[in-house]
């Protein structure tokens, strides 16, 4: 009689429960180093940010126009004589009671000002004292108290925490921190990954041209993605190429790489077959955990981590799924959080948007599915028509995809979660 206990499959791991268990083995890197703002984007802020100033510094003008006291103009009509000019950059002297001060944009709100009236809003009709060369305006509008003013601190007050620490930086925090006077930021160090592919029917492009390929060979897809991927999220590559499959050469690499990496990234090559040297290896240096995960596609993940024997140092290990559209969803939806987490990034989860789709999907697998899809010009989502895990032209016709639960059929019409891609590729 057969053993059904010992024949039987692990039950799959949920994405979640897979992602909670990498999550937890997270310690965010200590080391920091200071940049210039100018090259910080990208880069992860190890304090918080704290304004040492108001912005704006006083009050100013967000127009061109007069700055004029609302007491003066209490009915269309009203005429005030121009007695000062203001530009950004000078400070105007006291408003006395009649008078205008022409104002540009960023420019300081002159003392007993409390509006400003845009020049569309007013007209020059006279001189009034020829010699003298002052203006005289009317007020073709009733302006209300404090109209086109900005005010001191409106923006950032001084001693305001303006960028948390954990803060990914983007063109606007760049912004947000020159405005307060940050030349130089204090970031976490960037994550050291090694990165490299194994299998003997790898060739690199360039190194044997189409026509010339032997029976069986592939060209080297997924270090160029991975790589691109990893220099985007602020990682420090190196590049160890393509590994034979032996199990000396594996040990070799991987024991080099666990004494100076943070990471060691590998794709295909972690499975139970007699060519699939990564495991046996891994395990010889440290510790691996192999899952299947209730995904599709990317149902393969090994995890764990390389204890160097040079140093107390160690490295932890992803292998990811061989084929490339695997290799690139798994990557997103597990590698890309871990390695946010690594600098201190507080919310590593992308939220999803809700949509529409157009398509119909009436059996669906019943694992949860990450469906390539484009938007269309009507707001909703296309299917591509091919969801081979293989197919990596998929990724590149649509802009995102449709997390589908398990056994979940769709119908055109339905709304769907849907991740962009412009999420996951900053």
């Amino acid at each position: 009689m057969t053993d059904n206990k010992a024949t039987k499959r692990p039950p799959l791991m949920s994405l979640d429960e897979a992602l909670s268990l990498v999550l937890k083995e997270v310690s965010v890197l200590t080391q920091t180093e200071w940049v210039n703002t100018f090259e910080a984007d990208g880069r992860v802020l190890s304090h918080d940010l704290v304004s040492g100033l108001q912005v704006p510094p006083q009050d100013n003008s967000s127009m061109d126009g007069y700055a004029v006291r609302v007491e003066d103009v209490v009915h269309s009509g009203a005429s005030l004589k121009v007695t000062q000019r203001i530009p950004a950059g000078q400070h105007g002297h006291a408003l006395n009671p009649g008078e205008a001060a022409r104002i540009f944009t960023g420019a300081p709100i002159p003392p007993g000002a409390n509006a400003v009236v845009m020049q569309e809003d007013t007209q020059v009709t006279s001189t009034e004292n020829a010699a003298a060369g002052v203006p005289v305006i009317v007020v073709n509008t009733v302006p209300g108290l404090g109209q086109w003013i900005r005010r001191s601190g409106e923006d950032v007050s001084q001693g305001a925490v303006v960028l948390p620490q954990g803060t990914r930086l983007d063109p606007a925090g760049l912004g947000l921190a020159a405005s307060i006077g940050l030349a130089q930021l204090e970031v976490t160090r960037k994550p050291r990954v090694a990165l490299f592919s194994t299998g003997d029917e790898l060739v690199m492009p360039g190194d044997v041209a189409p026509e010339n390929m032997r029976p069986g060979a592939i060209y080297n897809s997924n270090r160029f993605f991975l790589r691109a991927l990893l220099v985007r999220l602020g990682c420090e590559v190196t590049d160890l190429g393509i590994v034979p499959d032996k199990f000396e050469a594996t040990l070799s690499v991987l024991r080099d790489a666990a004494s100076h990496h943070d990471l060691v990234l590998t794709s295909g090559g972690v499975s139970v077959g007699e060519e699939d040297h990564v495991k046996p290896a891994v395990e010889a240096l440290g510790g691996l955990n192999l899952w299947q995960i209730s995904m599709k596609p990317g149902k393969p993940f090994a995890f764990g981590f390389l204890q160097s024997q040079a140093s107390d140092h160690s490295a932890f290990f992803m292998g990811l799924p061989g084929n490339p559209v695997s290799s690139f969803v798994t990557f997103q939806l597990l590698v890309r959080p871990f390695l946010l987490a690594l600098q201190g990034v507080r919310k590593v989860h992308t939220e999803p948007l809700r949509l529409q789709a157009n398509f119909d999907m009436p059996k669906p697998d019943k694992r949860r599915e990450f469906l390539r899809v484009k938007r269309n010009s009507q707001g909703g989502l296309d299917l591509f028509p091919n969801q081979s895990s293989g197919v990596l032209t998929s990724v590149v016709w649509g802009d995102g995809v449709v997390d589908n639960p398990g056994s979940n059929a769709i119908q055109s019409g339905d709304l769907v979660h849907f991740y962009p891609f412009s999420e996951w590729l900053q």
